[in-house]
């Protein structure tokens, strides 16, 4: 007994649900704490990250509607009065009451500063619409591909009805090749081959 355990200790060791039980209870029993089971019908939690989390998709489509807002003639108007009014606020009312004096730096940070922030959301836009644009050419090109197969398939299959229907008797020819088979089945009928017409003439 001792020397099959010398020889082959590797044998004797548990496999399966079984190790995992024994190797657990091996470790409380030694003092260590054991694996946690990784459940596979769970969701993973998430990571703990330093950068702020956010969800692409929301921002995209608010990147979206910021750009789609900024291309209308609304937003120009808009702009238009909040400019005319800043100007006109800072120039006719008294110097304890303005904010930004003339040359308006104030005014030309915050128009720098939408500038800024509206270029990238107006490129994340339009890199949104290139790529609903690639995935739409994308399922036409598809569809294309399968209705040209489609295509193809038919025209075979009406190439092959016709075919076949060349080798389809027609009413006029089984009418021709019955009225044959009836003459020459009245004249076997008659003695001699002659035709019937001609003996009721003589009669």
């Amino acid at each position: 007994m001792g020397a099959e355990d010398r020889e082959n200790p590797r044998e004797r060791r548990p496999h399966g649900a079984s190790a995992v039980r024994r190797g657990g209870a091996g470790e409380r029993h030694r003092g260590s704490e054991p694996r946690p089971r990784v459940r596979l019908d769970l969701p993973r939690v998430p990571r703990r990250t330093f950068f702020p989390e956010y969800d692409p998709e929301a921002f995209g489509r608010m990147s979206e509607k910021i750009a789609r807002f900024l291309g209308t003639g609304r937003f120009i108007v808009w702009m238009t009065v909040a400019i005319i009014l800043w100007i006109a606020w800072n120039v006719t009312v008294p110097g304890n009451l303005r904010f930004d004096n003339y040359p308006f730096i104030f005014l030309t940070l915050a128009l720098s500063l939408q500038a800024s922030y509206a270029a990238p959301l107006i490129l994340l836009a339009q890199n949104r619409q290139d790529n609903r644009d690639r995935i739409t050419h994308e399922q036409d090109r598809k569809q294309n591909e399968r209705s040209i197969a489609d295509t193809e398939y038919l025209t075979r299959e009406i190439a092959a009805l016709r075919m076949g229907l060349g080798e389809v008797a027609t009413r006029d020819w089984i009418r021709s090749e019955l009225e044959d088979l009836l003459r020459e089945l009245e004249l076997r009928r008659t003695p001699d081959g002659e035709h019937p017409e001609r003996d009721e003439r003589d009669r």
